[in-house]
């Protein structure tokens, strides 16, 4: 087919996430970025489409580094409102035991569709529950990220330690690590794409210190080390799993991931909040990528991710909204704006810039997932944008767009696109029911809380 050539022109503002000047917009070719256009300049040779951004602040496609689908299940619940992390979760696994594979379908369409709407692309997501029954949750997520149009990398998580062996988990919710490697193994040569422009992506994800045995954490590195996967865990959450850690491995959170063979570029670790000066040394100089969840750890009062400190160390940081049940929103260019504020405590107003939490959620989330083709607009990088408009009642009075974006609490995209495609248009996600879709899910929420 022949090529087809889009000139987004003009735009009201410009984020592209690597300094290139672009402020006369972009020219796309089917799935790619070919053209930085400067101010006043045209596209080099004829386009078939033109879209006048005048009124739009273009972002690349945000990206989300940590979430758990299944959890917009349980949302606001009450029983866990005011609960920190270890609670939290006691309180709930029960619950999440009980999750059927239809679902999940919903809960992954939901947080998928939210994610779209506040300007996302891509998601990882983190699922680690695969009680009876649940054995192809995978497999369900697959489809209805396909049928969105999105991407996504999906981590095929486990949990191993049950509560009988001293875990939190309950013990219908673990698997024997004979039957994890097997599905991992299985996932990743079904589904995982790689090079340029991947939609479906695999990654291996032992769930916690305090949910997997050390066995399944060794033999996930080696795995994924064979594949040519990356690894994901959550690491240094709470002084709850550090005591953990201490207690049951005689170490420290950085020294238990070194020993397991973990401490490297391959990996990216969710929350990563308590760690001392020397940990975040060598995480740093092992290229560890360190998602920041600022809403969840604000929400479980878990502290506050020493992003700076990490990125001068040299590890990579990007953003994740976390499971909608410990943020209780799926929204991505809210997260950035609450990273914007909470870092602000940590460093302080100059240090943290609307630009810098913005390359959290673009650059940096996509270096944390491997993916060179995104988070940025550059030539060649994948056509995956975000185009937000400024004439709601909230944004009246404001002067510079791209601050504006996040001063002013910006939750959702007038215009998403995903490898060149619209799939946002209007504000509206193009072929969905809304509105179905969100009885149907508050359906099945109620279904599995019993209410």
């Amino acid at each position: 087919m022949p090529a087809s050539r889009l000139w987004i022109k003009n735009p009201l503002a410009l984020f592209t996430a690597n300094d290139q000047d672009a402020a006369g917009g972009l020219v796309i070719e089917n799935d790619r970025i070919v053209e930085l256009l400067g101010v006043g300049q045209s596209p080099a040779s004829p386009v078939d489409h033109s879209f006048d951004a005048r009124e739009h602040v273009v972002l690349p496609g945000l990206i989300n580094t940590h979430h758990h689908f299944y959890q917009t299940l349980t949302r606001a619940w009450a029983p866990v409102v005011n609960e920190p992390l270890f609670p939290w979760l006691t309180t709930l696994y029960p619950v999440w035991a009980r999750l059927t594979p239809e679902q999940l379908a919903l809960a992954t369409r939901v947080a998928l569709a939210e994610l779209l709407l506040s300007g996302c692309t891509t998601a990882a997501d983190h699922h680690y529950l695969f009680p009876g029954g649940m054995e192809q949750a995978i497999d369900v997520q697959v489809e209805e990220v396909q049928a969105l149009g999105m991407r996504a990398l999906l981590t095929r998580g486990s949990m191993s330690l049950g509560e009988a062996d001293g875990g939190l988990p309950p013990q219908q919710t673990v698997q024997s690590g004979e039957a994890i490697l097997e599905d991992s193994r299985r996932l990743i040569e079904r589904y995982h794409q790689r090079g340029e422009g991947a939609r479906i992506q695999i990654a291996l994800a032992p769930c916690s210190p305090f949910s997997v045995t050390p066995d399944i954490m060794r033999a996930s590195a080696q795995l994924a080390e064979q594949l040519d996967v990356r690894l994901h865990t959550h690491l240094a959450e709470t002084l709850d799993e550090e005591a953990f850690c201490l207690q049951r491995f005689g170490m420290r959170t950085v020294d238990y991931l070194e020993s397991v063979g973990w401490l490297g570029p391959r990996t990216w670790l969710a929350h990563g909040i308590h760690f001392d000066e020397a940990e975040i040394a060598r995480l740093g100089a092992a290229g560890t990528g360190i998602c920041h969840c600022p809403s969840s750890n604000m929400r479980l009062a878990s502290g506050i991710c020493p992003t700076v400190d990490l990125e001068l160390a040299g590890a990579p940081i990007g953003l994740g909204v976390d499971g909608s049940a410990s943020n209780d929103g799926s929204n991505l260019i809210l997260e950035a704006r609450q990273a914007l504020y909470l870092q602000r405590l940590r460093y302080g107003a100059r240090e943290i810039t609307p630009q810098r939490a913005l390359g959290w959620a673009t650059r940096g989330s996509a270096h944390l997932l491997g993916r060179s083709d995104l988070g940025e607009l550059a030539v060649g990088k994948q056509a995956d944008l975000a185009l937000f408009k400024l004439d709601e009642l909230r944004f009246s009075g404001s002067h510079d767009p791209l601050s504006a974006l996040l001063l002013c609490g910006a939750d959702k995209a007038d215009r998403v696109m995903i490898g060149g495609r619209w799939r946002v248009v209007d504000g509206q996600i193009e072929g969905l029911d809304l509105q179905g879709l969100i009885a149907d899910h508050s359906q099945a929420a109620r279904t599995l809380l019993g209410v």
